[in-house]
C-alpha cells in the first residue's frame, strides 16, 4: 500500500477524451505489448455503454444460466443421455420390433416398462435442472447501484448490466459482474474481499486501485470520467490479468490487483465504485464453470462389462434355440410328426421348406424373448439407491458441526458405490488434520522462550520419547481464564503488564509493535469496547489478538495512519499512539516475508518485518544477530511440537535513505510493464536489510477435535489420532502432501498416529547444503539427484527384507522434485506403496497434484484427497474422490443379475419344452411387471438401509473395510457364483414345477393343469425364491425392507386378483386362472412352497459351508 498523495483534480486539465480513443502503444517489450492481437483483443468503454463502439461489439449480457437442458432441448438432449447405456438402446430395439410379427408378446408390455423407466430418470434429470434454474433465476435477479449517465446511482438487476457500466457495490454485497476497481470509501481506494466462492478461502485479500482513479468517488466525478481499456479476452486464468487503462492521454497497466471478480464479496470498506469488463458467461468465474469430466466407478464400469456378458449369453441362448428349431422345423417336412403344426399350410416363420430362414427369424425372436437376461430397472435402481444414501449423509446428526451448525453436505451421489473402496487416502494437514484455526502460544523475544504448557503435538512426542508426564500439561489447563479465540497464551512474566519488569523490556516492547503495526488487517467495532478483526489469514488475526492482550491494541487504521491503545512505560497510562503508515510491502509466497514503514509520534523512521526464519535472518546486521543463536534454538524447538514460527525483527531509516529509495520504489510502482511486480519485489528487498532481530512468534494449528468416520449412513466422531489409527487397521494407506517443515510434519505425524511407535522412518531429504548446491550449477544437481536416488534405493531395500515391520516415509519438497523424474518416479513409487504412510513435506501445489495422479496411475485403485484450500485445488481435482464411506452396492448389482438370470432362463428351459417354438411361459404383463413391480423395491432398500454392522462393531474391526477395498462383494467370482446361482435356480424352479403339476389333475373336475396354469405357478415360484433369497441376503433388517419384500409378494397376488378379473381380450392367458384354478388347488400351495425351499436350499447350503469353513472377514467376526 503506498502512502496517500492527496490530489486536486480540475476538468480543465483534462484532455479531450478522443486522443484516448487511438492511444499509442506501450513502449516496452512485454505482454502487455500483444494489447490489440488475438487474445488481447477486447476494448472497454468506460461509462459509454450505449456508444457506438460498444454496440458494434456485441457483448454478452450478464445473464447467467448454468442448466443442463433448456425447454427445447430438454426432450431431445436427455433421450440422448439416456441412450446412452447399451440396456436402454437394446430395450428400444426390442420395443420397435415388438410391433412386428417376429415379436413374442405384445408391443405395449415391452413399452411400457421401458416408458416408465426412461420417464423416471427424464424427471429426475428435470428435477434438478429446475433447481439449477431457480437458482440463476434468483443470481440474476438481484440489484446494484448502476450509474444512469444522468448524475444518480440506481438499482437495476444484474442480468441488465452491460460492459463498461459503473456501478457502485456495498459491504457484504456480491460483484456482479468481473470489475476494474476504481476507487473505494477509503481514501486511497483500497478495499478487501473475500474470495471463499472461488477459492475456498476465507481470509480477505486486499485489491488497490490506481492512484489515477481512486479519487472518482462521488456522483460529479464519476460523471467527468471517461476511460477505455484494452485488455486480454474471456480466460478462466483466476489470478492473471493483462491489460491498459487509456486515462487522460496517459497509458496505465493494469494488473489482478485491480480486478474484482463475480462471486466473490466486499468485506471492507462501505462500499466501492468499479466499471464492468466481463458480464455473464464471459466472466472468470463463468469460464471455470465447466462441466466436470464424466468419472465412472469402476463398479459402473464392471458393471457394462457384465452386461456385455450378458448380452453374450443372449445371444448364445438364442443361437441354440434357433438351432434346434430349425432342426426340428426341417424334420417336419418329411414326416409330420408334429401334424398339429400343420407345416403344410404354415407361414414362413414355421416352414420346413425353408429352415434356414425360419431359423433366423426365431433368433430375432429369441433376442427378444430372452432379454428379460438384461435388467431394465437396474440403472434406475442404482440411482435412487444414490440419491437416497445422499439424502441420509445430508441428514446424519453424527455429522451436523455444532460450532459452525452446519451439517453434511453431499454435492453428488455419482460416486457412492465408490466410496467403499478407497485404498489411499491423500490429506493436506493445515485445516483438514488441524483446524486452521491459529492461536498464539508461544514467542521468544530477546533469546527468551515466553509461553507455559505442552501442546498437543508436544505431549504426543514426549509420549513417544517413554518421558512420564507427571500431570496434565495441556496449554489449555496451565492457567485458569476466559478463552479468547486466537489467543492461548500462558506466562505470568509477560501477562497483566508484568513484562515492564523484564531485563530486555524495550525488546518485548518492540516486539509486541512489530505485530500491532506490520500487518494488513482491519478492525470492526462489534460492540462498545470489543473489536474484531478482519485480517488476510488466521495467523495475523491471531498475532494482531496476541498484541492486543499484552497491552498493544490496534484500534484504527485509514490509508495513513495506524492507531494503537498502548501502555506509557513512564507515566503508567494507557495512551493512544498514531503512526503513520508510509508503505505496506505485502506478504508473497514468493517474499515469504511482509514490512511496513511507518513513523511514530516521536517522528522516527521505522520498518518493521515479520517472515520465515530463513528469510529474515540473512537479512540481518552484524549488530542485530545478538540472540540469533538462542532464537534459533527455540525455533527448532517450536517446529518440534509442531508450532508454525515466524522471525520479527526492525530497522531505523534515515531519512535521506528513505527518500532516495521512495522515488525509486515510486517509479517501479507506476511502471506499465508487465515485470511491474518483480521491480516492486527487488525494490522491497532493497530496503528490507540489516535488520535487528527482536524474536519469533510460535502459532499452534488445534488438531481437529473430532473427524467423522462413516460406515454407510451410520457415523461417529473420533479424535484425529483414533480416525487415523483406524483408516490404518482398516488397510488404508495414508498420504500427507503439506507445506509444512520436515520436524513440524513428522511431529504432527506422530501427534495424529499417522507415524506410530514401532513404525520405522525411512527419510528421503535434501539437508540444507545439498538444497543449495541445487540452486548453483548442474554439475551440483546431478550430485543431488545422486542423493535422492541412494535414499529411494536404501529404503527399498529395507522395505523388501521381509522384516514385519511397518514403515513411514517422509520427503520433502526438494528430494521430491528429483523422485517425480520420469527416470527415478517408478521406484520412488514402488517404495512409498510399500510404506504405511507417506509424508510429503516442503510440497508444492503443482507437486501435491502430480504425486495424486502418480499415486491413482501406479496402484490402479480408487483414491480419496482431502484438502480446504485453494492450494488443495489440484490434488482434489486429480483424484477420485474426496469423503468415504462404506456401502454394499456390489451385492446389490450382483442380486440384480442373479433374479434376471433366475427369470430369464426359465423362459429357455420352456422354450426347450415346447420344441423351441419361442412361446413365452408367461402372460405378457407377468414378464414386464417382473423388474418393475415384483422385484425392484426389495433391492433399493437393499443398497440404502442394509448394513453388517452398526457403527460401534465397524470402529471396534476395522479390517471390515478391507472388503471394499480388496473388492470382495464384487469380483468376478463373486459375479460369476451369482450368475451359476441363478442358472441352478431356474433348472430347479422349472423343472421341479413342470414335474409337480402336469400329468395329472389338477382342478376338481379332473383337468389337468394347463399351459396358463404351468406358467402362473413358475411366475409365482420366481416371485418368491428371489424375494427370499434377498431375505436370506439382508443382515439388518427395518420396517422397510420388511414392508418391500413381503409387500412385493403380496402386490403379486392383489396383482393375480385383479388382473385375471380384466376381459380377456385383454388379461389374455391370465383370465381368472388364480381365482378359479390354482387358488383353490392345494397341489399349488404345496408346490410353490416345496419349489422355494429347493430353490433357496444349495445357496443356503454353500453359505453354511462356507461361513464354517472358508469365512470371509465379516463372517469371522459375526461368528
Amino acid at each position: 500500500m503506498a502512502r496517500v498523495r492527496k490530489r486536486n483534480i480540475h476538468l480543465s486539465k483534462l484532455c479531450s477524451f478522443s486522443c484516448c480513443r487511438r492511444p499509442s502503444q506501450p513502449s516496452s517489450t512485454d505482454e502487455h505489448d500483444r494489447i490489440g492481437q488475438k487474445g488481447y483483443s477486447r476494448v472497454v468503454y468506460c461509462n459509454e455503454p450505449d456508444c457506438e463502439e460498444h454496440i458494434r461489439l456485441k457483448y454478452r449480457r450478464n445473464y447467467v444460466s448454468t442448466t443442463k437442458y433448456t425447454a427445447a432441448n430438454f426432450i431431445p438432449k436427455s433421450l440422448f443421455e439416456q441412450f446412452r447405456r447399451v440396456a436402454n438402446i437394446y430395450f428400444l430395439v426390442v420395443a420397435c420390433v415388438s410391433f412386428s410379427p417376429l415379436a413374442p408378446y405384445s408391443a405395449p408390455s415391452v413399452l411400457v416398462p421401458l416408458i416408465v423407466v426412461i420417464g423416471a430418470t427424464m424427471a429426475k434429470e428435470g428435477i434438478e435442472d429446475y433447481r439449477r434454474k431457480q437458482q440463476d433465476v434468483e443470481a440474476n435477479n438481484r440489484t446494484v447501484e448502476v450509474y444512469d449517465g444522468n448524475s444518480s446511482f440506481n438499482e437495476t438487476k444484474w442480468k441488465n448490466l452491460r460492459v463498461g457500466d459503473i456501478v457502485k457495490v456495498h459491504k457484504d454485497e456480491y460483484f456482479p459482474a468481473d470489475l476494474l476497481l476504481l476507487s473505494s470509501d477509503y481514501e486511497d481506494g483500497v478495499c478487501y474481499v473475500e474470495t471463499m466462492n472461488l477459492d475456498g478461502e476465507t481470509n480477505l485479500k486486499s485489491k488497490h486501485p490506481l492512484e489515477v482513479t481512486y479519487f472518482i468517488r462521488d456522483v460529479e466525478t464519476v460523471k467527468g470520467f471517461r476511460a477505455v481499456i484494452k485488455c486480454e479476452d474471456p480466460n478462466e486464468h483466476l489470478y492473471k490479468f493483462v491489460g491498459t487503462l487509456y486515462y487522460e492521454c496517459q497509458q496505465y497497466a493494469l494488473s489482478p490487483q485491480q480486478i474484482l471478480l463475480r462471486g466473490t464479496k466486499l468485506k471492507d470498506p462501505d462500499y466501492i465504485n468499479g466499471v464492468v469488463i466481463f458480464t455473464g458467461h464471459d466472466t472468470k468465474v463463468m469460464q471455470n464453470a465447466m462441466d466436470p469430466p464424466s468419472k465412472r466407478t469402476r463398479i459402473e464400469r464392471r458393471m457394462d462389462k457384465i452386461i456385455y456378458v450378458l448380452f453374450s449369453a443372449l445371444i448364445l441362448v438364442s443361437f441354440i434355440g434357433s438351432l434346434l428349431f430349425g432342426i426340428e422345423t426341417k424334420k417336419d417336412g418329411g414326416n409330420y410328426g408334429r401334424w398339429y403344426l400343420r407345416p403344410d399350410i404354415t407361414t414362413v416363420f414355421f416352414d420346413p421348406r425353408r429352415p434356414s430362414v425360419a431359423a433366423f427369424l426365431h433368433f430375432l425372436t429369441g433376442l427378444m424373448l430372452y432379454g428379460y437376461l438384461i435388467p431394465i430397472s437396474l440403472y434406475v435402481s442404482i440411482e435412487i439407491c444414490k440419491v437416497l444414501q445422499s439424502i441420509f449423509i445430508n441428514q446424519d446428526q453424527a455429522m451436523y458441526d455444532e460450532e459452525t451448525k452446519r451439517s453434511a453436505h453431499a454435492r453428488t451421489s455419482n460416486l457412492n458405490e465408490e466410496l467403499g473402496q478407497v485404498f489411499t487416502i491423500l490429506s493436506d494437514k493445515t485445516g483438514t488434520l488441524t483446524c486452521n484455526k491459529m492461536e498464539f502460544v508461544k514467542c521468544s523475544i530477546a533469546g527468551t522462550a515466553y509461553g507455559c504448557g505442552m501442546t498437543e503435538v508436544e505431549i504426543a512426542l514426549a509420549r513417544k520419547r517413554g518421558e512420564t508426564l507427571d500431570e496434565q500439561r495441556d496449554i489449555d489447563t496451565v492457567e485458569s481464564r476466559e478463552p479468547v479465540k486466537g489467543f492461548n497464551f500462558r506466562d505470568r512474566r509477560i501477562m497483566n503488564r508484568k513484562w515492564v519488569h523484564e531485563p530486555y523490556r524495550d525488546y518485548i516492547e518492540k516486539f509486541f509493535r512489530v505485530l500491532a503495526l506490520c500487518h494488513t488487517a482491519v478492525p470492526e467495532v462489534l460492540d462498545p469496547g470489543k473489536i474484531f478483526y478482519e485480517a488476510e489469514s488466521p495467523d495475523e488475526a491471531a498475532f494482531v489478538i496476541a498484541a492486543r492482550e499484552v497491552g498493544f491494541q490496534f484500534v484504527k487504521r485509514n490509508q495513513t495512519s495506524i492507531q494503537l491503545r498502548e501502555l506509557d512505560r513512564s507515566s503508567g497510562e494507557i495512551v493512544d499512539r498514531v503512526y503513520e503508515l508510509l508503505h505496506v510491502l505485502e506478504f508473497s509466497s514468493a517474499r515469504r516475508r511482509m514490512s511496513v514503514i511507518v513513523r511514530n509520534p516521536e517522528r522516527q523512521l521505522l520498518l518493521l518485518a515479520k517472515g520465515a526464519d530463513s528469510v529474515i535472518f540473512e537479512r540481518l546486521s552484524e549488530q542485530g544477530r545478538m540472540f540469533e543463536a538462542e532464537t534459533k534454538e527455540h525455533i527448532e524447538r517450536y517446529s518440534e511440537a509442531g508450532l508454525r514460527t515466524l522471525a520479527v525483527a526492525y530497522r531505523e531509516l534515515d531519512d535521506d535513505e528513505y527518500k532516495r529509495w521512495e522515488q525509486e520504489y515510486v517509479k517501479a510502482e507506476t511502471s506499465v510493464s508487465a515485470n511491474r511486480d518483480d521491480l516492486l519485489d527487488e525494490m522491497a528487498d532493497l530496503i528490507e536489510r540489516d535488520l535487528i532481530l527482536l524474536g519469533a512468534t510460535a502459532i499452534e494449528d488445534k488438531l481437529q477435535k473430532g473427524v467423522s468416520y462413516s460406515v454407510t449412513v451410520v457415523s461417529v466422531f473420533l479424535e484425529v489420532p483414533d480416525c487415523i489409527d483406524k483408516l490404518a487397521q482398516a488397510g488404508i494407506n495414508i498420504w500427507v502432501l503439506t507445506g509444512d517443515k520436515k520436524g513440524t510434519a513428522i511431529n504432527i505425524g506422530y501427534a495424529c498416529s499417522l507415524l506410530r511407535h514401532g513404525m520405522k522412518e525411512i527419510l528421503v531429504i535434501l539437508e540444507n547444503p545439498g538444497i543449495a548446491a541445487v540452486e548453483r550449477d548442474t554439475e551440483d544437481f546431478a550430485k543431488a539427484y545422486k542423493i535422492v536416488e541412494k535414499q529411494i534405493d536404501e529404503g527399498i531395500s529395507q522395505v523388501t527384507g521381509g522384516s514385519s515391520t511397518q514403515f513411514g516415509l517422509i520427503i520433502d519438497g526438494k528430494s521430491l522434485i528429483f523422485a517425480l523424474d520420469k527416470n527415478l518416479i517408478i521406484r520412488f513409487m514402488e517404495l512409498a506403496m510399500k510404506c504405511a504412510t507417506v509424508i510429503c513435506c516442503r510440497s508444492s501445489p503443482k507437486q501435491k497434484a502430480i504425486v495424486t495422479r502418480w499415486v491413482k496411475s501406479v496402484t490402479g485403485r480408487t483414491t480419496l484427497a482431502i484438502g480446504d484450500g485453494a492450494n488443495d485445488v489440484g490434488m482434489i481435482q486429480e483424484a477420485d474422490i474426496g469423503v468415504g464411506i462404506t456401502g454394499v452396492e456390489g451385492m446389490q448389482i450382483c442380486y440384480f443379475f442373479y433374479k434376471n438370470i433366475t427369470f430369464g432362463f426359465t423362459l429357455f428351459w420352456f422354450e426347450a419344452y415346447s420344441s423351441f417354438s419361442a412361446q413365452p411361459a408367461y402372460n405378457d404383463w407377468y414378464m414386464s411387471s417382473y423388474n418393475v413391480l415384483f422385484t425392484s423395491l426389495p433391492v433399493i432398500a437393499l443398497g440404502v438401509f442394509d448394513q453388517d454392522f452398526s457403527a460401534r462393531h465397524c470402529l471396534e474391526y476395522p479390517s471390515l473395510y478391507k472388503e471394499g477395498i480388496d473388492d470382495v462383494l464384487f469380483r468376478w467370482t463373486h459375479i460369476l457364483g451369482w450368475m451359476f446361482n441363478g442358472v441352478l435356480s431356474s433348472v430347479i424352479i422349472f423343472f421341479l414345477t413342470a414335474n409337480s403339476i402336469t400329468g395329472q389333475a389338477f382342478r376338481k373336475d379332473g383337468q389337468v393343469a394347463d399351459y396358463s396354469v404351468l406358467g402362473l405357478t413358475m411366475y409365482t415360484c420366481v416371485v418368491l425364491a428371489v424375494n427370499c433369497q434377498m431375505a436370506l441376503c439382508i443382515n439388518y433388517f427395518t420396517w422397510i425392507q420388511h414392508l418391500f419384500i413381503w409387500g412385493s409378494i403380496t402386490l403379486w397376488f392383489k396383482f393375480l386378483l385383479v388382473y385375471g378379473l380384466i376381459p380377456p381380450t385383454l388379461s389374455t392367458t391370465a383370465y381368472k386362472v388364480f381365482i378359479e384354478a390354482c387358488a383353490p388347488s392345494i397341489q399349488y400351495w404345496l408346490t410353490i412352497i416345496l419349489v422355494v425351499i429347493a430353490t433357496l436350499l444349495p445357496w443356503f447350503s454353500y453359505r453354511a459351508f462356507q461361513t464354517r469353513f472358508r469365512p470371509m472377514v465379516h463372517d469371522s467376526i459375526q461368528t
